[in-house]
């Protein structure tokens, strides 16, 4: 595989810009290799600046649920660029967007766009502090809810990919009301709830963990979270930033039964343009400025080029029978995987969720940040190298999901799983 070109745009980029990337993971650093500088995608493809063919999985981090340059998305884009990009001022596509949202997500009665699931995360804690007049949050170890700082403790994703525990620039005294426990243990928030309940303003989860691979809630651990927060006054909040419209239509709240208080949205709502979101019950939301005295604002927030694409993608996520096909892909995709691994004599964990898999190099559960923190890293850079070389196009992390979209077809899974045996093989 070619990667000259890239190569070059790469020890530019380091001049320029920080790390040569704008986001972290990009700089492949825990896979051992420069990144791929990517000049076009379309479809289930991404194409490099060197000619390179690869089948995504990746999907931008998860919002190309249709793939790339769906013809409706690109449609509804260039509908609103004729009349403008931005006007800082109202547009009816906000409210059409919105009702999209509400009328499927059933815990949202009010929904406030933003531009990223940082700030939407980020927002949201503010909120259910306001609401609640408390401080203290609690959060779970690998869970990853943007770079804010209440966040930085005990993160997933990017933060550890790079074995960041936290980041300097954070203030202990901003730090100090966040509390981050086990992912699925119950038992230990239980405990703080027992002692702290009445200072807790809100517990904020990802109800399916994507940032420290794919790891699914255990049996009744959201149930419980939300018994516990309804015991004490606090606030539930369910980061679905990943797993809304990702996991079901009407995200992982509706497959596990639980109606969290703040739901916070992004990627597959913004059809691959920079949107997040927040909303939950009216109540809660309504202590939201202008309404209400929790000030919160965003001059590109709801503008009418990211809202025609969000507007264009979940309305054909609505067409019957979209998520049952999406799921057989993915539930196909691991089976191939399970017996690829097999076939090669390799130990591997394979959970699906929707449309989104985890994939570990382990004989063991994994059922928190631990036990995917104990997994064979080295065999998964191994792997990645391998996939890379036979045209697969996975996340350059341990610790990411993978991310089937509609146009993934059985030609392209099967040739993945092929891909999946020969380079488990060679490890």
């Amino acid at each position: 595989m070619k990667q000259e070109k890239s190569n070059l745009l790469y020890k530019e980029a380091i001049e320029r810009i920080p790390g040569g990337v704008n986001s972290p993971v990009r700089a492949c650093k825990s896979v051992n290799r420069n990144p791929l500088f990517i000049k076009k995608a379309d479809g289930a493809y991404l194409f490099d600046e060197d000619g390179n063919r690869f089948i995504d999985y990746i999907g931008s981090w998860g919002p190309m649920i249709l793939g790339h340059r769906d013809p409706d998305v690109i449609s509804a884009i260039t509908s609103v660029l004729e009349k403008g990009t931005s006007f800082g001022a109202p547009t009816n596509l906000e409210i059409k967007l919105a009702n999209l949202i509400i009328d499927v997500i059933d815990s949202v009665e009010m929904v406030r766009m933003v531009n990223s699931g940082t700030e939407a995360a980020m927002s949201a804690v503010r909120l259910a502090r306001g609401y609640t007049g408390r401080d203290i949050i609690i959060k779970f170890d690998g869970c990853y809810h943007g770079h804010a700082d209440t966040f930085l403790v005990e993160a997933g994703s990017g933060v550890a990919t790079l074995s960041i525990p936290g980041s300097p620039g954070v203030p202990k005294s901003v730090i100090e009301h966040t509390i981050s426990v086990p992912y699925n243990d119950i038992d230990a928030v239980r405990k703080i709830m027992k002692e702290k309940g009445s200072m807790v303003a809100a517990i904020i989860v990802e109800p399916v963990a994507g940032n420290m691979g794919m790891v699914l809630p255990e049996k009744d651990f959201l149930v419980k979270l939300k018994e516990l927060t309804l015991a004490n006054g606090s606030v539930l909040i369910f980061d679905e930033v990943m797993t809304g419209f990702r996991v079901a239509h009407g995200g992982a709240q509706s497959v596990y039964g639980v109606d969290p208080d703040i739901t916070c949205l992004g990627k597959i709502i913004g059809g691959g343009l920079p949107v997040g979101a927040y909303g939950g019950k009216k109540e809660i939301m309504r202590y939201i400025a202008p309404e209400g005295p929790v000030y919160q604002a965003g001059t590109l927030s709801g503008n009418p080029v990211a809202m025609a694409a969000g507007i264009a993608t979940l309305t054909k996520l609505g067409e019957p029978g979209f998520y049952d096909a999406l799921s057989e892909k993915a539930n196909y995709l691991a089976k191939g995987l399970k017996l690829a691994a097999k076939n090669a004599g390799v130990n591997v964990k394979v959970y699906t969720a929707g449309s989104m898999l985890g994939l570990f190099f382990t004989d063991k559960e994994v059922k928190n940040f631990d036990d995917a923190k104990k997994c064979n890293s080295d065999m998964f850079v191994k792997y990645y190298t391998n996939m890379l070389e036979r045209g697969i196009y996975l996340a350059p992390s341990a610790f990411e999901a993978l991310f089937v979209s509609s146009v993934h077809g059985k030609e392209l899974l099967d040739k993945t799983i092929e891909a999946a045996e020969e380079s488990m093989k060679e490890i």
